[in-house]
């Protein structure tokens, strides 16, 4: 199973790739490239729909893009910026972060991208690492931010605003450390001041923008993003723009996206899954239609541009699950009765198209022809509820998302079950993608073409092993750690050698952290964390290690394993410590019977959930999705040898199995 890759299907061969999946001489190898190449076979067409002040959606083409990324682009050459450069991007999605960061990228530059959410102090360190003399803000909130934290940023010397409707003046002004209009020299400017520096620019120098697109090599960086790094200093990975294009190449060989499609966009850009969407949109000359993930906008959304395709986190698939069970089911009677009844109906459907069609995973050898015959008998039986299902309940479903939707992209962590197969006897496709920030991101899909439910495969051009312990390659059904080795992987994190020696090889493997397992024919599925890092549904990254350091600072608690990969919220699992406990009881006057009934006492539970709240919140430097949604008191400690490790430290992966039912518990919906 070592080295395993997928071959590509010779009929979905692109015309600018050979039959054995790698780009042909004239394929672009840049995203300056890409864009030229969109451009010239789709002037016309529908780059972006993005909402104006009154919340109408207005389209701008390819022609328009490629015009104002060229101007702002001028502007930016204007003011300095350019080969080898840093630019901070602070801003979440909207139409101006992609002509910004196609500017950036096409004068050789490379964007420093976060979200309006980062808190000040993680900004401070990602733009002075990353040497930043440009940065870009969304909105003024986000530009006060960064002069908040100037005394921190030496090298910074001027400040963009990309929001149209900022009250900014049309000539740049000088920022103080708080507010406009300070002398520490350094210059605000509005979005519109820099295109029209631009525009200038271009007046004099007409082939200014193709001059500069054609100058962008393969290996020039692209981007640093900076990964949560709660544990101490956020990593920086640095992507080229041959990292983001090789999996461009390959994307017609698992997903089916013509020109002209429309992509429902709604997350955070700074993302890297949300931007390689927006490089596939961009590629396949796809429209870019940009939304929010609130349910009430996003399902309004969904009927005004009747998308094809919307990328998302695990959490977005499972609300949109949820909604329709609720309209469904709000009044009870016969309607609830009937959509509970046709969706448990179509959900064994699905699995028996599957088995049918041998797209069911073959965790365990199994015979694809025996399948097919089982399956057939029952089939045939079931169509007519199928249909009637179908009728009654599903195509409501579907028109909710607008009436021709393809498929939904799943990624930033694993797609539980539940959805899936809801979604499957709903007749939506859902894709589950996987991959990592040092991965940019893709490392293996679902095939759109051949979906095998609950797995995906590597990409094309991929190669993926799942090892042992050891290092020796686990064979199917045996779960072992994910190594990936492409050229979508990262050289390396930013200036920090250390950190990357622990998770690359000298010959290219990179370690995901991620536990899978492979199938009998050459899928594989997520089966858990190797490493701390936990991602939950809404695709947020959390370092376990620094909120269970701040929960044993609590005199009262022994011991706390964070949990939480691929759910809501986070949980925790808690011991305590038993002897203050038992002080503390006594010195409030509480009576108890043992030392061994503490754990199921409500003043002690009461009193950890005390000591939890106050540790964990903003005050105390967390963000909102790290505080503890729910905990358990464990009844017993944790033993040297079992559960700890020789060095104290918590073998998470044996606690998690020990735990299975407790963790479980924690996450049940009430």
């Amino acid at each position: 199973m070592s080295n395993q890759t997928t071959k590509k299907p010779a009929h979905r061969a692109a015309d600018s790739q050979s039959a054995s999946g790698a780009a042909t001489p004239g394929a672009p190898t840049t995203i300056a490239a890409i864009l030229k190449q969109t451009v010239a076979s789709h002037p016309d067409g529908i780059a972006q729909l993005s909402k104006n002040q009154w919340g109408q959606y207005k389209p701008s083409t390819f022609m328009d893009l490629y015009g104002e990324a060229g101007d702002f682009a001028a502007g930016l050459s204007k003011l300095g910026v350019g080969k080898g450069d840093a630019v901070g991007l602070i801003s979440d999605n909207r139409r101006e972060w992609l002509v910004a960061d196609l500017a950036i990228l096409g004068l050789r530059a490379a964007d420093v991208p976060r979200g309006r959410d980062t808190l000040p102090n993680e900004l401070a360190f990602i733009l002075s690492r990353a040497q930043c003399k440009t940065v870009i803000a969304e909105n003024l909130e986000q530009a006060e931010k960064v002069l908040g934290i100037k005394a921190d940023l030496p090298l910074l010397e001027r400040l963009i605003v990309l929001d149209p409707q900022s009250a900014l003046p049309a000539t740049p002004v000088s920022a103080g450390a708080s507010e406009p209009g300070g002398k520490t020299g350094i210059e605000l400017y509005s979005y519109r001041a820099i295109l029209d520096l631009g525009v200038a620019l271009r007046s004099t120098d007409a082939d200014f923008w193709e001059r500069s697109l054609d100058a962008v090599q393969p290996d020039d960086l692209a981007t640093i993003i900076f990964t949560s790094g709660t544990t101490g200093e956020p990593k920086g990975v640095p992507l080229t723009h041959m990292n983001f294009c090789h999996q461009l190449h390959q994307i017609p060989y698992v997903i089916e996206i013509s020109a002209g499609d429309i992509f429902l966009s709604v997350l955070p850009v700074w993302h890297v899954f949300e931007r390689i969407v927006q490089y596939i949109s961009l590629i396949s000359a796809a429209t870019l239609a940009y939304s929010k993930p609130i349910g009430k906008i996003m399902l309004h959304d969904f009927s005004v541009v009747r998308p094809m395709w919307m990328a998302s986190v695990p959490r977005i698939w499972e609300a949109i699950k949820q909604g329709v069970h609720k309209n469904a089911t709000a009044n009870g009677g016969a309607k609830a009765a009937l959509f509970k009844f046709f969706s448990w109906h179509g959900s064994l459907y699905a699995n028996l198209i599957a088995q049918f069609r041998g797209l069911a995973p073959q965790f365990k050898k199994r015979s694809k022809a025996l399948d097919k015959l089982l399956a057939i008998v029952p089939l045939i039986i079931l169509w007519p509820l199928k249909a009637l299902g179908d009728a009654l309940v599903f195509s409501k479903v579907r028109a909710k998302l607008g009436g021709r939707f393809r498929a939904g992209i799943s990624g930033g962590g694993s797609l539980p079950a539940d959805i899936d197969e809801f979604f499957a006897a709903a007749g939506i496709t859902l894709i589950n993608g996987y991959g990592l920030t040092e991965t940019a991101p893709v490392i293996a899909i679902r095939n759109f073409f051949h979906p095998v439910r609950l797995t995906m495969a590597p990409l094309p051009e991929t190669e993926l092993r799942i090892v042992d312990e050891n290092g020796k390659d686990c064979p199917p059904g045996v779960r072992g750690v994910i190594l990936a080795r492409g050229k979508q992987v990262m050289s390396g994190y930013y200036n920090n050698p250390e950190a990357t020696a622990r998770v690359l090889s000298a010959d290219g493997w990179f370690n995901t952290g991620d536990l899978g397992v492979w199938t009998h024919d050459g899928n594989f599925a997520i089966r858990g964390r190797a490493k701390d890092t936990i991602v939950l549904m809404g695709g947020e990254n959390v370092e376990p290690v620094p909120i269970e350091s701040k929960l044993r600072e609590s005199e009262f608690i022994e011991h706390a394993m964070v949990v939480g990969q691929d759910r809501k919220y986070l949980g925790a699992l808690v011991q305590i410590e038993r002897k203050a406990v038992e002080q503390y009881l006594k010195a409030n006057g509480i009576p108890y019977i043992a030392r061994d009934t503490l754990a199921a006492m409500p003043e002690v539970r009461e009193l950890i959930n005390e000591e939890i709240t106050s540790r964990i919140n903003s005050k105390t430097g967390f963000r909102p999705f790290e505080r503890i949604g729910r905990f358990a008191i464990l009844d017993n400690s944790f033993e040297l040898g079992k559960e700890l490790s020789a060095k104290q430290e918590i073998k998470r992966h044996v606690i998690t199995d020990l735990y299975a039912k407790e963790i479980e518990t924690l996450f049940k919906e009430d």
